[in-house]
């Protein structure tokens, strides 16, 4: 566990934070809102590390007993509600872990503080059963919810809560802590923060992942052949692509970097912008064989493409319909 001090970005959340912290204005419940691997848990870590801190400031001091026993995750007036139903968080968990712990006095602490991971796994029944809880705490009590869509609960639980949306980390700064603090290349730091899309945890997955390497080894083969193969060749490729079959969302993203490396080259001819650098003369090469129009018909036909796997359409029919599509253009 790390204080505020560790998080990259998010500092219009911190600030909110310690503020609350500061003025003495802290809510009973806070819903962390955000995509997988975003920060929600470091931020929500840090502040419940902050509350129960025994110096009293807005930032933890990492010194004292209760900092020590939050960073190894034995502070006991911090508790994460577990569940063992891998997709639902169901009545019984919020009763016994929250509903009926809230109601016994915090153990060593000012607080005892609740951190829901998932949240939106709650069933409808389990967010009933918490709401009397948010609606009339103890002093003492903070409920912190942690989910990758707010959209899932109930509106009462929604009003009752205060609002915390994670936004985008810049790509400068993801790109400089990348190279910095885990000795990424500029061009390995490009690529992952290029897919990461502002989300850090990503970022630092991919750039510790053998496995996103091989994908994108993958797909960087496929695109550099596909224009010279010929239709009836089509079969292997879709086979090659459904290896990664569970890792499409990443391979397609892939792709879609691709094609636009394309696109930026034909637009401006200038190697230094491209995220995959190293295959410039490649894209070069298919920048003169493209029109702008046949390089948007393939970024839209791989949106469908992602939009028809989502909808569990024929894994084997989408890719061959997305492959005719860039063979088209």
């Amino acid at each position: 566990m790390a204080g505020f001090a560790d998080i990259i970005g998010h500092e219009q959340i911190i600030e909110h934070l310690k503020n609350a912290i500061t003025m003495q204005k802290v809510s009973h419940a806070y819903i962390i809102n955000g995509p997988k691997e975003s920060g929600k848990r470091m931020l929500a870590d840090a502040f419940a590390m902050a509350l129960q801190c025994e110096m009293g400031g807005s930032e933890p001091c990492m010194d004292c007993r209760s900092c020590h026993q939050a960073v190894d995750y034995n502070q006991p007036d911090i508790i994460y509600v577990t569940h063992e139903k891998p997709n639902t968080i169901s009545v019984d968990d919020i009763r016994s872990q929250l509903v009926n712990d809230m109601a016994i006095k915090p153990y060593s602490s000012r607080y005892k503080i609740y951190i829901i991971d998932e949240a939106e796994k709650m069933n409808p029944q389990a967010q009933n059963a918490m709401l009397k809880t948010i609606e009339e705490p103890p002093e003492y009590g903070i409920v912190l919810l942690l989910t990758t869509n707010a959209d899932l609960f109930l509106q009462t639980i929604r009003s009752r809560c205060v609002m915390l949306n994670v936004k985008a980390v810049a790509n400068d700064v993801i790109k400089k802590f990348l190279m910095d603090k885990h000795g990424c290349t500029d061009y390995q730091a490009d690529v992952c923060v290029a897919f990461a899309q502002g989300n850090v945890g990503k970022a630092l997955q991919l750039a510790a992942s053998d496995d996103f390497n091989e994908l994108k080894a993958s797909a960087l083969q496929l695109m550099k052949r596909l224009e010279d193969i010929d239709i009836y060749e089509l079969g292997g490729a879709i086979k090659q692509i459904g290896e990664y079959k569970l890792q499409i969302a990443d391979y397609f993203d892939l792709m879609m970097i691709w094609y636009r490396d394309i696109l930026y080259m034909k637009a401006t001819n200038d190697v230094n912008g491209l995220i995959f650098k190293d295959q410039a003369y490649d894209i070069k090469k298919q920048a003169a064989n493209h029109s702008y129009n046949g390089i948007e018909n393939i970024l839209m036909g791989l949106e469908r493409a992602k939009t028809r796997i989502k909808a569990n359409v024929n894994f084997d029919l989408v890719i061959e319909l997305l492959l005719l599509t860039i063979k088209e253009n």
